[in-house]
C-alpha cells in the first residue's frame, strides 16, 4: 500500500474514489429497462439466457427449491444465520416507532401516522459472490416495519439460486423469490411483469449496472440509496496490531476491484508494518486478483500528527465503514460526524457488523454518509400527518390564514378559510 504524510498529499487525492465509466453503463441500463418495461417476462427470459445461462422458464423460486436448500446446507451454517437473524431483529426492534396525536384544548387535533410501505423489493447481489447476510439485513427491518408484501430478486446462474440465499430468505420470513438479477431485476420491480409484482420501494446493494438502474427508475419507485463500491477507513495508533489492521483492510478490498481501503495512523512504524502485512496476507486470499486490484487502485495509508486530525480527515471522507482501533474508542466516537457504521476498539472487526452483531450492513458509500443513513426500519415506512379543527377552532384562525394567503397572492386560499368562518359571515 502507498503511504503518504498528510502534508504530502492533498485532501482531494485522499477523497478520490475511482469509479467505473458510467456513460456506457447508463445507455446499456436504459435499453434494458425499456425492454423489460415493454416486453415483461419475455424480456426477462431473454436476459436470463444472455447473462445467467438459462432460459428463464420458471422465474419464481418454488417451495421445493427452498426446502432443498435447507437440506443442502450444513446445520452449523443454518445455526449461525439464525443467530444473526436474532441479533439483527433485536437491534432493529429498537427502531420501530409509532405515530403520535396532539390533542388541543380548543377543538384541534394534530397527529402523524406511521404506515408500512405496501410492497417492497429487495435486491440481493449474486455476481462474484452470494450474500445471504444481505437477505437478513434487508428483509428483517422490512418485516419489523410491517410491510405486507416483501419480494426478493437475485441472479440465478444456470437457473439456480445459491442455497444460502434461499435459506436466509425463509429465516427472515420472505417467501417470494425471483431468479432475476442485474438492471433487469430493478426494471421488473419498478414496472412489474406478468410474474414479478410492481413494488413501491427497492432496496439493496448491487454492481454498477444495478446502481444505475436504481438511479433511472427513481421517481417511479422509491429507493434506499445509490450504492457505490465498498469502503473501509481505519484509524489506528502505535499500539495496534498490524496483522489485525491488514486483515480488516483486505476484508473490504476483496469485495470488488473498485473497493477502497484506507488506514489513517499516527505511527510511521505501524504504517510500514501494515503495508508489509497487507502484501503478505494478500497472497493467501482466494480472491487475490480482486483484492490486489482494489489495494492498487484505492489503497492508502495516511500519516497524521494525532488522533484528532485523523478523525477530522475521516469526517471529510465520510467512509462507509470506520474502525477506531485505539485504547479508548469512546473518547473519539463523539467526534465522529460522518460515517456509515463505526466499529470501536481493537477487537471489533468490520466483518462483525457484516454478519452477526445486529446493526445493518447496508450503508451509505461514496461520501454520502455526510447526509444519509444505514438501512433501517425507517426505510420501510412512510409518514402521513393529519389535522382536525372544529368549526369554532377554524373561526378563530380564518382571518390570519386569509391574511397570510393574500400576502402570497393566493386569494382562493384565503376564501377557502373565510367561507367557513362564522365571524366573516356576520
Amino acid at each position: 500500500m502507498k503511504t503518504y504524510d498528510i502534508g504530502q498529499i492533498s485532501l482531494k487525492d485522499i477523497l478520490k474514489r475511482d469509479q467505473e465509466e458510467t456513460a456506457s453503463i447508463a445507455d446499456t441500463v436504459s435499453e434494458i429497462i425499456e425492454k423489460v418495461k415493454t416486453e415483461g417476462d419475455e424480456a426477462l427470459r431473454a436476459l436470463c439466457a444472455r447473462f445467467d445461462g438459462w432460459d428463464g422458464s420458471a422465474l419464481e423460486v418454488t417451495e421445493d427449491e427452498i426446502q432443498a436448500a435447507f437440506e443442502t446446507l450444513d446445520s452449523s451454517l443454518l445455526d449461525v444465520m439464525r443467530t444473526a437473524a436474532e441479533n439483527i431483529r433485536a437491534y432493529h426492534a429498537h427502531q420501530v416507532r409509532s405515530g403520535f396525536v396532539i390533542p388541543g384544548e380548543n377543538g384541534t387535533v394534530l397527529g402523524q401516522m406511521v404506515i408500512p410501505i405496501e410492497k417492497v423489493g429487495l435486491y440481493v447481489p449474486g455476481g462474484t459472490a452470494a450474500y445471504p447476510s444481505t437477505v437478513l439485513m434487508d428483509a428483517i427491518p422490512a418485516k419489523l416495519a410491517g410491510c405486507p408484501e416483501i419480494v426478493i430478486t437475485t441472479p440465478a446462474k444456470g437457473g439456480a439460486v445459491p442455497p444460502a440465499i434461499l435459506a436466509a430468505a425463509r429465516i427472515a420470513g420472505v417467501t417470494h423469490i425471483y431468479k432475476v438479477g442485474g438492471a433487469q431485476a430493478i426494471a421488473a420491480l419498478a414496472f412489474g411483469t406478468q410474474t414479478i409484482p410492481k413494488v413501491d420501494k427497492i432496496v439493496g446493494p448491487g454492481n454498477a449496472f444495478v446502481a444505475e438502474a436504481k438511479r433511472q427508475v427513481y421517481g417511479m419507485v422509491s429507493i434506499d440509496m445509490i450504492a457505490g463500491p465498498s469502503e473501509i477507513l481505519i484509524i489506528a495508533d502505535e499500539k495496534s496490531n498490524p496483522e489485525y489492521v491488514a486483515a480488516d483492510l483486505l476484508s473490504q478490498a476483496e469485495h470488488d476491484k473498485m473497493a477502497s481501503a484506507v488506514l489513517i495512523t499516527t505511527s510511521a512504524a505501524l504504517a510500514s508494518a501494515v503495508s508489509d502485512a497487507v502484501a503478505r496476507q494478500l497472497q493467501t486470499l482466494p480472491r487475490v486478483e480482486i483484492a490486489a486490484a482494489s489495494i492498487e487502485n484505492n489503497g492508502k495509508i495516511i500519516l497524521v500528527k494525532d488522533l484528532d486530525e485523523a478523525v477530522d480527515i475521516s469526517n471529510q471522507i465520510a467512509p462507509e465503514h470506520l474502525e477506531l482501533c485505539v485504547d479508548d474508542p469512546f473518547a473519539l466516537i463523539g467526534k465522529v460526524k460522518n460515517a456509515g457504521s463505526v466499529f470501536m476498539g481493537r477487537f471489533c472487526p468490520e466483518a462483525l457488523g457484516d454478519y452477526l452483531a445486529g446493526p445493518n450492513h447496508t450503508l451509505p458509500t461514496s461520501g454520502t454518509a455526510r447526509f444519509s443513513n444505514p438501512l433501517s426500519v425507517d426505510d420501510f415506512v412512510k409518514k402521513t400527518q393529519f389535522t382536525y379543527y372544529t368549526r369554532e377552532a377554524l373561526d378563530r384562525v380564518a382571518a390570519p390564514i386569509a391574511a397570510f394567503a393574500r400576502s402570497e397572492g393566493l386569494e382562493a386560499h384565503a376564501r377557502s378559510a373565510l367561507i367557513r368562518s362564522e365571524t366573516e359571515k356576520k
